[in-house]
């Protein structure tokens, strides 16, 4: 097909082409209070054509692979072009994927049927049901497996395949009254066993059974600024949702609060943040992604190094603009989206000391657990919900609080922080950015602590 794509090129007439050919098969089975909920099982393909000429964006997209399908959508590209002004934009150099790409897979997820992903989802939700507490749970299973070939008039040539299979579990726990919900989940790039790669299913779902029980007597916290450790799951989520944003090169140029801030101190010295393509130190990060949309190799980009804000993230038009090298953020969800500036990976560095020493070493903090729903903004202000929030006092666990929010601005939170733990994670596998349309993405980090502002009852 590369060299089939190619050939097509050739007799596209602009200054810039680019044909991505996009095959994605997905299965999702789901189960809710023992009745099934969804069994899907569905596949499509089609051609993204952009092209660029005098400086002028045009894109179209065809569900046929034949040649003429293909020009006829390079010919309403260019039209779509054309209807556009003229400009200086440019596409700074990259270096361009050129042959496989293919992330690392232990057991692909194709060597288990649909009916084992379903019997699956129904043992999770039976055995979440199985404490006195829970009168209610759902379970879910959900895989893409993609194929892309993307090919550019300027070089790049390159196949790549990919698999993120992704698990859930939520329950309801009950006591009179007294309701309350509490959810895991599991996301991956690989396969079956990178899928399982923290524990087993059975882990997960008595995780979520315990936490709903304890939530069940727990008490509202009181509203104050004060001493906080963020699990990684907490971490991961600032990282993408109140950092990450700020930092996109077309956010930047939009007014996000970032702007004109390189090389200036945004976070505390323990702190380098950073986003990548490649899974780092842990293998089967949801967001792997290897070669991104418009067919650059993609790198571990350090967006934060020491508390020094080092980089933004870019396509190749924002690279030029800024006058560096792109750093492979280029993504597009399906054949029928252009590629727009998103994040992959995005993570704060481990640190050293283990989470017993950095509790051991706490007089007074609220340890998070387990992150919800919320928002942030390009100011970099945010709130998020918590699902558990666990006093510490003089390193004990003395007592376990429910709906518990934090908030605060996500660069004064990282200036704040004095200690990061060692013990590494990537926490939001199955989760999804929605930046315009749906991205595969991941985050997370180790431990840390800080201040901020924790949301609760009040007198």
């Amino acid at each position: 097909m590369i060299s089939y794509f190619k050939e097509i090129l050739s007799h596209i007439p602009a200054d810039y082409a680019e044909l991505r050919y996009h095959h994605r098969c997905t299965n999702a089975v789901g189960v809710r209070k023992g009745e099934p909920e969804t069994a899907q099982s569905n596949c499509f393909e089609g051609v993204g054509v952009r092209i660029m000429d005098t400086g002028r964006w045009g894109f179209a997209s065809t569900t046929g692979s034949e040649r003429a399908d293909i020009l006829k959508a390079a010919q309403d590209a260019c039209t779509a072009a054309k209807a556009l002004a003229k400009t200086r934009k440019t596409l700074a150099k990259a270096k361009l994927g050129k042959g496989e790409f293919r992330p690392p897979i232990s057991d692909s997820v194709e060597n288990h049927s649909f009916e084992e992903k379903l019997e699956l989802v129904k043992k999770a939700e039976a055995k979440a049901r199985r404490s006195k507490k829970i009168p209610s749970a759902s379970s879910a299973y959900n895989e893409h497996l993609d194929k892309k070939v993307i090919v550019t008039s300027d070089g790049a040539a390159a196949l790549i395949t990919d698999a993120k299979p992704e698990f859930r579990i939520s329950v309801v726990a009950q006591d009179g009254t007294n309701m309350v919900t509490a959810y895991e989940s599991y996301g991956a790039t690989g396969g079956w066993d990178d899928l399982w790669r923290y524990g087993t299913w059975e882990d997960l779902v008595e995780k979520a059974v315990k936490r709903a029980e304890r939530l069940l007597e727990a008490e509202l916290p009181e509203g104050a600024r004060m001493e906080v450790i963020l699990n990684p799951e907490l971490v991961g989520l600032i990282s993408h949702e109140a950092i990450g944003h700020t930092v996109e090169a077309d956010f930047v140029l939009s007014g996000a609060v970032t702007k004109g801030m390189i090389g200036k101190r945004v976070a505390s010295e323990l702190v380098t943040l950073a986003d990548s393509g490649p899974s780092i130190h842990i293998p089967g990060a949801a967001g792997t992604l290897l070669v991104d949309d418009e067919g650059v190799v993609t790198e571990r980009t350090e967006v934060i190094k020491n508390g020094i804000l080092k980089s933004y993230l870019h396509n190749r038009q924002s690279a030029a603009e800024f006058g560096v090298e792109p750093t492979g953020n280029a993504r597009a969800y399906e054949y029928v989206d252009e590629p727009i500036i998103r994040m992959r990976n995005t993570y704060i560095e481990p640190g050293k000391m283990s989470l017993e020493e950095l509790i051991d070493s706490t007089d007074r903090a609220i340890l998070l657990e387990g992150a919800g729903s919320g928002q942030a903004d390009a100011n970099a202000e945010f709130m998020f919900g918590v699902q558990e929030a666990t006093l510490i006092e003089k390193g004990q666990k003395t007592k376990t609080f429910r709906e518990a929010t934090i908030s605060g601005n996500a660069f004064e939170v990282l200036k704040s922080v004095d200690a990061i733990t060692k013990e590494f994670r990537w926490a939001l596998g199955s989760g999804y950015c929605g930046k315009f349309q749906m991205a595969k993405v991941d985050a997370g980090g180790a431990y840390l602590r800080c201040k901020a502002i924790i949301g609760g009852h009040h007198g």
